[in-house]
């Protein structure tokens, strides 16, 4: 999408909205209280690619300020999807199959191709504009087990100003052999990246165990040695996704309490580490991970997609355990962050609990950078952070438009568009500060 003005931003830039973002944790009900911050009609002042405050609309900075008048539109935070896998743009909506036997069809032979340069630069280019065309301005990614693949994910993403935590795919056994590497090439693979990349701009390495069965006993033990020599990398991997991987998992690690118990056994929980689904988790686990820190990215569409389960939401955050929000394309089935929080609140709605609007924006915002440790950077409108915002219609056609307006409540609004809009209501997103994608404007208002 172009925009009719230029895509860098300026110096200073104001963009005139109604801002929604989080201070704290809403909770599970629709009042929004004091954690939800609403400001219809409002500047967001953006100064060298940082918010630096606000102004109600009717006060305009001055005019060394670029201003943008975006009124009757909804300004957010950039969306954080805390797991999802580059590569498999190529497999998503594949018909037919569970996790074990999707993976062999459809996911390995698509992640073969990303052995070539060409192939890879090419995927990582598409996959990070398709981020923020989805609204999403940060991402916890995988690529493939070839370096050339996380070389070219890591290089786009900062060519894009984006913030990424990403570390090449690491698979030692029970893969294609164009799919394998060892514990000795992964180890010197991953050291160079992270000398390359980690910290470089906006990214950050995370060493990247597929799952347990496709890592052997001493690929394992690398990364949580690598992790310990480098205390701030970051750890991702996938846990109890499907109930046939978690009998797979005893089977291989016998010695192992659960699945999750695997992964602590070698060091990889940390508060910096992410897993994918935590569905057939138990309480001993849940307590786990509230005790080391790692938190779950929850992957609704992907979880229904595949048939593999409901996550267990509230039993989690008893036990003191964090949840974050994540698409899983391609086991997921969009990059939108809306469809996939509709999905969410499908869930749990099958449990018998129901996830307001307020918990589920801010589990895919705020939430989700204080699990990953960024929230000095991304995921509010406060003074001092990055300036990833997007910018979305409150409606794109008759049927939404006709349904917030009869919405009585905020809540009751921001839940219909929540459940109603996705990628095509994106009016612009910023990266820090520079407009990465935009539609085209019609003319400025005047006076």
């Amino acid at each position: 999408m172009n925009g009719t003005e230029p895509v860098q931003s300026a110096a200073r830039l104001a963009l005139r909205a109604d801002l929604l973002d989080f201070r704290g944790d809403p909770g599970w009900s629709p009042e929004p209280g004091t954690a939800v911050r609403f400001r219809p009609d409002h500047w967001l002042l953006v100064e060298q690619g940082r918010i630096v405050g606000t102004l109600p609309g009717e006060e305009p900075p001055g005019d060394d300020w670029l201003r943008l008048d975006r009124r009757g539109r909804l300004l957010m935070p950039g969306f954080i999807d805390t797991h999802v896998h580059a590569p498999q743009l190529d497999v998503i909506a594949s018909f037919g199959t569970q996790l074990l036997e999707w993976l062999e069809t459809y996911t390995f032979p698509a992640e073969q191709r990303y052995a070539d340069p060409g192939v890879a630069a090419e995927g990582a280019a598409r996959f990070c504009d398709a981020l923020v065309a989805h609204g999403t301005t940060s991402a916890v990614v995988f690529p493939t087990v070839h370096r050339a693949s996380a070389e070219a994910l890591l290089a786009a993403a900062h060519e894009r100003g984006m913030r990424l935590i990403a570390g090449k795919v690491l698979m030692d056994r029970h893969a294609p052999p164009a799919l394998t590497d060892t514990v000795d090439s992964a180890e010197r693979d991953s050291r160079e990246l992270i000398a390359r990349w980690h910290g470089a701009g906006r990214l950050a390495y995370a060493m990247t165990v597929r799952f347990a069965p496709t890592s052997t006993p001493a690929q394992m033990a690398m990364a949580g040695r690598l992790m310990r020599e480098v205390p701030d990398l970051y750890m991702q991997t996938h846990v109890a996704e499907n109930r046939a991987e978690v009998a797979w998992v005893a089977e291989l690690f016998p010695q192992a309490r659960s699945y999750l118990d695997v992964y602590h056994g070698f060091g990889l929980l940390t508060p910096r580490a992410v897993l994918a689904h935590g569905i057939w988790l138990d309480d001993a686990d849940r307590a786990l991970l509230a005790h080391t820190g790692a938190h779950i990215a929850h992957c609704p569409t992907s979880n229904l997609f595949l048939g593999s389960g409901l996550l267990d939401w509230r039993r989690l955050e008893a036990q003191g355990a964090s949840v974050s929000m994540a698409t899983d394309v391609g086991g997921g089935t969009s990059l939108s962050m809306q469809r996939t929080l509709a999905e969410a609140y499908k869930v749990q709605a099958l449990q018998g609990v129901r996830l307001p609007a307020w918990k589920a924006l801010y589990t895919a915002t705020l939430g989700a950078a204080r699990c990953l440790h960024l929230d000095g950077e991304i995921g509010s409108l406060e003074p001092g952070r990055v300036a990833d915002v997007c910018v979305w219609d409150w409606a794109s056609g008759p049927v939404d438009s006709h349904r917030l307006s009869l919405g009585r409540q905020l809540h009751e609004k921001v839940f219909a568009w929540m459940t109603l809009s996705d990628e095509r209501h994106l009016v612009e997103a910023y990266v820090a500060g520079h407009r990465r994608c935009a539609r085209p404007q019609p003319p400025q208002p005047t006076g």
